[in-house]
């Protein structure tokens, strides 16, 4: 059986680690990863292959950085050449990015079944673009794979065939666990940080990087919060450029530390030791919960809703800063939360199941 994989962002390649190891095992099964360029800088991308154990891409597109449409089209046509040439009897796609859509449109109008890993999940935004990626992706989709009961309930409501979706669990979670139990590094006695004395923030998606009141909150709210608590803001690469448009760098109070993108292991770290994690990333939101960090979305939704729900997570729309900062310094005074179902999202087997499922399919 031969596996087409399509990959292209530092989430995917994290839920890619779990599944293509397991798959390695089974002497009957092929996988090929296509890297599609979407995130291309080593501190993106290559490190995460190196980090994670993942086999080099025997296909990377190189396609980089564009407007939706022209990076979409762009994957699209060099995917369909891809699968034109292998023939492959199933595509892989994760999580909801443009390599996830093109990925998907390239595999269904050659009639080749898809299979969505951590499909399901809804904003309810379609001004989201990945709200469209992750819909259109499903509806593609022949094995869906939901990371929660909530993911299920939502294919159910948009009409899509019990039998097409599977609970699986969080692949994620899966990562968690297993790398989780690495060596850590020294990243915080290099950068002088003290478990549960700082926050954790990240900033990347293009609501607020593209725009500059956006940012220009978001920043001004960390480094009010920098007077009572360092704050440790790893900068995508699309962040230090927004930041250097709107020259905010220079005004950076001394206790905001500012790094340079981390890779995977180093952000368990970041993650695991922090008191609290202020975010607009989906993954990030996840990864706080697995390690029991309170968190703040910096956002007006979130696809995670269930951790709003149970006090883990608390959503902080990016546009005031007095509210942004209150809702941070709120969020680090211990407050009840509800306990957690148990299996919320697997038991750690989600990438057993997928691959057993994959195999037999």
């Amino acid at each position: 059986m031969k596996i087409l994989t399509v990959i292209g962002a530092r989430p995917q390649f994290i839920k890619a680690a779990v599944i293509s190891r397991l798959l390695r095992g089974f002497s009957d099964v092929e996988e090929i990863i296509v890297h599609t360029g979407q995130h291309y800088d080593d501190s993106m991308s290559e490190i995460f292959f190196r980090e994670l154990e993942i086999p080099a891409p025997r296909y990377h597109l190189g396609v980089g950085s564009a407007a939706h449409g022209a990076q979409t089209g762009r994957m699209l046509e060099a995917i369909e050449k891809v699968i034109v040439e292998l023939k492959p009897d199933k595509v892989l796609i994760y999580g909801d990015t443009n390599s996830t859509l093109a990925g998907a449109l390239a595999a269904a109008k050659l009639h080749v079944p898809v299979a969505h890993v951590e499909a399901g999940l809804r904003s309810f935004n379609r001004k989201m673009p990945e709200e469209v990626n992750r819909v259109v992706a499903d509806h593609l989709s022949t094995w869906l794979f939901a990371p929660t009961q909530a993911a299920v309930e939502n294919l159910r409501h948009e009409g899509i065939a019990d039998a097409l979706v599977h609970f699986s669990g969080d692949v994620m979670y899966d990562a968690a666990i297993y790398f989780g139990q690495k060596e850590p590094g020294q990243l915080l006695d290099r950068h002088d940080l003290l478990p549960k004395g700082y926050v954790l923030a990240t900033i990347h998606r293009a609501e607020n990087t593209d725009a500059p009141a956006n940012l220009h909150c978001l920043f001004s709210a960390l480094n009010a919060v920098a007077e009572q608590i360092q704050v440790v803001l790893p900068l995508h690469p699309r962040t230090l450029a927004a930041l250097k448009r709107d020259n905010l760098l220079d005004s950076a109070h001394d206790n905001l530390r500012l790094l340079e993108p981390v890779g995977y292991l180093d952000m368990v770290t970041l993650e695991r030791n922090a008191r609290l994690i202020a975010t607009d990333s989906g993954g990030v939101q996840k990864e706080a919960f697995f390690h029991r960090v309170p968190c703040v979305t910096l956002r007006h939704e979130t696809e995670w809703g269930e951790l709003v729900a149970l006090g883990w997570n608390r959503l902080v729309p990016p546009t005031n800063t007095q509210a942004i900062t209150v809702g941070l310094l709120q969020s680090l005074q211990p407050s009840d939360r509800q306990a957690i179902p148990e299996n919320l999202y697997g038991g750690g087997k989600a990438g057993d199941q997928i691959s057993q499922i994959l195999r037999a399919a």
